[in-house]
Formats: structure tokens, C-alpha cells, sequence
């Protein structure tokens, strides 16, 4: 029954441009923003907001890389595609085991700083029982939405992408209308905390990857994926340097600041811009755990259609058009991970998965160039080869950054995705 429903059903082409820059930028701004601020302030200084503009320029390169991956395919899968066509299957489950692993310790996470958020409006506690009906509330009723309708997900996706934008617009134009340029005395950090610095900002940008992972479901995925990646970065690299911007005019403490955005708020709007950035923390978050639920599970339907995991994963709701039994799996691991809390530890592995994801992505496009040259909708970069070997040395650049206890965990990690995916294979072949 389950292979009838796999063969006979496939989800809905509904997905805009518009649509597509929603996941993405969705993916990328997220609970990160609203913290990093402060330590970017301990490291730099009032440099930092400049050092938002070069993560920009540093991510740019990988960007235009996944821009043309993007462009040779229609099928669902993102990195799990891409690392497949140019590697084969094996490595595709790698990519796939990566980016749902990173991304599902990530939506546990936000979903906690979610649960500790919205109690701040109200200024009373949860209690630990209510913690865990609110999770699963959160959990519940995003796998609902989400088994329910792609459209009406990315519809509520729209809206929690207004309200999570306004705050951060406001906060960018009360510090530039109260503050003027050349207001700050700019000093350059040393080399070792500049390069801290960009590890912890790069964060910012990432997410973008997850995005494509949907192109199943887009219109004209080949034309619209490359450019809403283009116009995700531009308007981050904006937003985000505003932001930093003035909150390092507004908070001479911001490097020792708790929640550095909404101290900005409060100091240049006072009650109400506590208010206003407190809702922005609520709605962002809540916007990057709507991306993140529509998103991830198309990885293990993706992977389920490789036939690198059960079939039951590729399972297609006959009424709703969607990865029904993908979408439940993620959102029962999600509220596990969160009410135990065993995932904090796995935070920190965050960064130096997805560059290894970009790595590998990477590494694959001359094959997938010529594997896939006949496909006629392919946006090829000019000067290809430069700009793939820049995005290559940007990310091996940047795992130097890294502590070793921090890679050896990674390929821990890594080493047991292999061990799943032979125990997967002689399941089949049995």
C-alpha cells in the first residue's frame, strides 16, 4: 500500500519565486541574529558591523555555487541531489544525514527559546509541565499545518516573515535616523578576533541550503531557486549590518548584553521597543520553525525515493499532496529532542557540518557540469572554475577556525551516518 502511494502520487508544483526567497530567507534569518549582535561587539567592536558586510562577500562565492547546482534540477532533495548526481548514492545519504541532523538539533533548539520567550511578555515562568505542553503544541501544530497544505504553510510562512521583519526594519531606522555614520570611531580588531568573529557571524548566513531541498514543489525551481538565493543574501547583508550597526551606537555595554536587540530597542525607543523586538524574537523564531518544518522532511522523502530509507518516508498523502509520514517522523523527533534537552551538546557542531555540506556540494560541480550539460534551463557561472575553487578555499578557510575536539565530534557524526546507510543497504539487498 505504501509503494502504491509512493508511485501514484507526487506533490503539487505550487511553489512561487516568492515562495522559494520565503524558505530561504527564513532558513537564514532565524534566532541567530538576536544573539549574535553581542558577541560579535565582544570580538570587534565597533568593526563589527563591517564584519557583516564580509561574511556577505565570503558567502557570496558559496551562494553562486548552489545558485548553479540549483539550476540542473527539479526534483526534491537540495544537497541530497546535488551530492548524489555527482558522487553517487552513498555521499548523497552523507549530505542528506548532515543537513537533517544539523537542522533537526536546530529546530529543538529554537523551539526551546521559543518556549522561554513568550513567557517574557507575560513575565511569569513556565512551570516544567506546561514547558512540555507548549513544545508539543508548537511540534503538533506545525506537523498539522504541514500535513495539511504546502500553500497554506508558505501563506503563514509570508506573514510571520512581516511581522518578523518589521521590528528589525524599525531597530535599523531609529539607530539610523539617531545616530549618524561617522559617529563611531571604528578601530580593526586583531587577526585572531577577527577571524573569531567571522566564524560566529558567518552563522547569520547560513541556512540557505535547506531551501532547495523543496525544489519538488516549486514552479520552475531551475529559474527561481538561484534567484531567491540571490535576493535572501542581499537583503540580510543589508538588515544585518543596519541592525549591528545600531545597536553598537545604541549600547556602549552590547558586548556584556544578555538579549543585545532589545537592549537596542530599549535604548533608542524605550517600553515600546522592548515590546516590539521581544514580539520580533517570538515571530522570527516561530518563522524559522515553519521553514524548517516544511523543508527538512522532504530530505528523508527525498532520501526514501533513493531508496536509501524505507519507503514508508516517501509516502505522499493521496488528499493533501504532501510527504505525510516524513512530516510526522520530523515533527515526533523534534519534540523529543527539545523536551530532553540532549541536543544542546550538538549545537556547537552546527557550523562545521553545514561547511562540510558545502564542501562536498561544492567539490561535486565540475562532474555535475559535465554529467549534466544537456540540460538546457542550467545557469552556468561565468569563470566557474575560479569562483568554485574561492567558495572551496572559503570554507576549508574557515573549519582552520574550528577547535579540533569540534571536527572529531563532526566525524564521529559522520562515521555513524555510514554505518546507517550500509545497515540500509543490506536491509535492501536482503
Amino acid at each position: 500500500m505504501i509503494e502504491t502511494s509512493v508511485q501514484q502520487h507526487a506533490p503539487v508544483r505550487q511553489l512561487s519565486m516568492f515562495g522559494m526567497w520565503l524558505l530561504i530567507a527564513n532558513g537564514m534569518i532565524g534566532a541567530g541574529i538576536f544573539g549574535v549582535p553581542a558577541e560579535a561587539a565582544r570580538l570587534a567592536g565597533a568593526f563589527s558591523p563591517w564584519i557583516f558586510m564580509l561574511c556577505a562577500v565570503l558567502i557570496f562565492p558559496i551562494m553562486l555555487c548552489f545558485a548553479e547546482l540549483a539550476s540542473y534540477f527539479r526534483s526534491s532533495g537540495g544537497p541530497v541531489a546535488y551530492a548524489t548526481a555527482a558522487f553517487g548514492k552513498a555521499a548523497g545519504f552523507q549530505a542528506g544525514w548532515a543537513l537533517y541532523f544539523g537542522r533537526t538539533t536546530a529546530f529543538a533548539a529554537n523551539a526551546n527559546l521559543l518556549v522561554s520567550a513568550l513567557p517574557l511578555l507575560s513575565g511569569v515562568t513556565a512551570a516544567p509541565a506546561v514547558r512540555v505542553i507548549m513544545l508539543f503544541a508548537i511540534c503538533a501544530g506545525l506537523t498539522w499545518l504541514n500535513v495539511r497544505s504546502a500553500r497554506g504553510t508558505i501563506q503563514w510562512l509570508g506573514a510571520l516573515t512581516t511581522m518578523k521583519l518589521v521590528p528589525l526594519l524599525v531597530l535599523a531606522g531609529f539607530g539610523l535616523w539617531r545616530f549618524a555614520p561617522g559617529s563611531i570611531p571604528l578601530a580593526i580588531p586583531s587577526g585572531r578576533n577577527l577571524g573569531a568573529a567571522t566564524v560566529v557571524i558567518i552563522y547569520g548566513f547560513m541556512g540557505f541550503e535547506s531551501g532547495p531541498v523543496a525544489a519538488g514543489e516549486a514552479r520552475d525551481p531551475q529559474r527561481d531557486i538561484p534567484r531567491a538565493l540571490m535576493a535572501a543574501l542581499l537583503v540580510c547583508a543589508i538588515l544585518y549590518t543596519l541592525i549591528q550597526w545600531a545597536a553598537v551606537a545604541a549600547v556602549p555595554t552590547l558586548a556584556t548584553s544578555g538579549r543585545p536587540l532589545v537592549d537596542a530597542a530599549t535604548a533608542l525607543m524605550g517600553n515600546t521597543g522592548t515590546i516590539l523586538l521581544t514580539v520580533g524574537v517570538i515571530v522570527s523564531v516561530g518563522g524559522n520553525l515553519t521553514s524548517n518544518m516544511f523543508t527538512i522532511p522532504r530530505i528523508t522523502y527525498r532520501l526514501a525515493q533513493d531508496q536509501c530509507l524505507p519507503k514508508w518516508f516517501g509516502t505522499i498523502h493521496p488528499l493533501y499532496q504532501t510527504p505525510v509520514w516524513s512530516i510526522v517522523f520530523f515533527g515526533a523527533l523534534c519534540f523529543l529532542l527539545a523536551v530532553t534537552g540532549s541536543f544542546a551538546w550538538l549545537a556547537g557542531l552546527s557550523v562545521v557540518i553545514r561547511l562540510l555540506l558545502y564542501l562536498l556540494c561544492i567539490s561535486g560541480m565540475p562532474r555535475i557540469r559535465v554529467r549534466l550539460a544537456q540540460v538546457t534551463e542550467s545557469w552556468r557561472l561565468p569563470a566557474g572554475g575560479w569562483i568554485t575553487a574561492i567558495a572551496a578555499g572559503e570554507c576549508l578557510s574557515l573549519l582552520t577556525q574550528v577547535t579540533v575536539r569540534t571536527l572529531l565530534f563532526s566525524a564521529l557524526f559522520l562515521v555513524a551516518g555510514s554505518i546507517l546507510f550500509i545497515a540500509a543497504k543490506e536491509t535492501e539487498r536482503r
